[in-house]
């Protein structure tokens, strides 16, 4: 997670100073600039700022018109709120297995692929890049809409590209536990003009007051309120002033304990889709038992056994569990959508034997490299 002090507080009192905090009413325009930055820095044309990630894939989605009646594939493995945003715009998710790098696995993408299918959310899960390069043509062969969670990769790079910017939209967290930090908050990308302008309207109250010229002809909508205020803005621009160099420092960091761990016979460094970008570190076991006894080490932790981000623990989901019986998005499925704990095998058993390296993150590379050295390859 990215840290927060000094700079955030100054940005904040700026922000105050200038007494109006109402984003589209204040003189600041700390939002604005932020978005410009983010828009820079990531290549895509359009950014909205919202209130959390989780609204900007609703947005994304009722933006590009998924709705009641479709299918939305997710992989197994991510955060709960890439399934619920589906059904917050009546849809439906389908769940996918992930392969080993942690991320959804093309071919049981294919696989779970039906005339229903309407959309992808592939996720940058962890900081680590989906497979864009195979997952892309596949939904641009069957029609379907990309709208890339990346939420835990803010300003993660796939390739030459950003993730987040390379599907129809995108979204981004800027919670307590992401590459930018603000507490909550979060932003959808995109370089679809409609889009943008529909998922800007659902996001407040339908766009009629705020001066925008460039509707593209779009009647308002009837839209909720998602809107951050100057405060959250000017932290933003705090933060993304230091995003580059955290993410460089975690490159280095991950490339050193990387050359460190390939020194173990028992173990293999999970496959990166983005290797010479590569910001997180994953090690994979030939069985969970050995997963175990090495996530018993200082700065490890074995995936299974420590995230809410795996499908088995999404009890409302599971149960088809919604807040009023006619507001019931499976209802409105084209058939039957049923969910089991034990529906994704190969999710579970990747997950069983895999480690997130965390040891040493927030030293200098060489310093992690030694303590990877010490603590990493001794016996247990």
């Amino acid at each position: 997670m990215a840290s927060v002090g000094l700079a955030e507080w100054i940005a904040a009192g700026r922000a105050i100073a200038r007494r109006n905090l109402i984003r589209h009413e204040g003189t600041g325009h700390f939002t604005d600039r932020f978005e410009h930055g983010l828009s820079a820095l990531t290549g895509a044309r359009h950014v909205l700022t919202m209130t959390s990630g989780t609204n900007a894939l609703v947005a994304a989605l009722a933006a590009a018109g998924i709705g009641p009646g479709d299918e939305v594939l997710v992989p197994a493995y991510t955060w709960i709120a890439t399934a619920t945003a589906p059904l917050l715009v009546g849809a439906v998710p389908v769940l996918v297995e992930i392969d080993e790098s942690l991320t959804m696995d093309p071919v049981d993408m294919a696989r779970k692929i039906t005339p229903h299918t309407r959309a992808v959310i592939p996720v940058h899960m962890g900081n680590s890049p989906a497979n864009m390069d195979a997952l892309l043509p596949i939904a641009r062969r069957h029609g379907l809409v990309v709208v890339e969670d990346a939420c835990q990769a803010v300003g993660v790079r796939y390739k030459d590209l950003h993730c987040g910017a390379m599907g129809d939209a995108g979204a981004f967290s800027f919670n307590g536990y992401k590459n930018i930090n603000i507490g909550e908050g979060g932003a959808l990308l995109t370089g679809d003009d409609a889009l943008f302008v529909r998922a800007r309207a659902w996001h407040d109250h339908g766009d009629p007051w705020r001066g925008h010229a460039d509707r593209l002809n779009q009647p308002p909508v009837v839209g909720g309120s998602q809107r951050v205020s100057e405060v959250q803005g000017a932290m933003l621009g705090a933060q993304l002033a230091k995003l580059g160099p955290m993410l460089r420092r975690r490159q280095a960091w991950r490339a050193a304990v990387a050359q460190v761990l390939r020194r173990r016979a028992d173990l293999r460094i999970s496959p990166h889709h983005s290797e010479v970008n590569a910001v997180a570190l994953n090690v994979i076991f030939a069985t969970p038992a050995e997963a175990e006894a090495f996530a018993q080490r200082r700065g490890v932790t074995r995936v299974l056994d420590a995230s809410g981000h795996i499908y088995t623990n999404w009890e409302a989901i599971l149960a088809k569990r919604v807040i009023h019986p006619r507001m019931d998005p499976w209802a409105w499925a084209h058939r039957p959508i049923d969910y089991a704990p034990d529906m994704c095998p190969r999710t579970l058993d990747i997950l069983a034997r895999s480690c997130r390296i965390h040891l040493g993150q927030s030293y200098p590379a060489r310093v992690a490299a030694v303590l990877a050295t010490r603590l990493l390859l001794s016996p247990a």
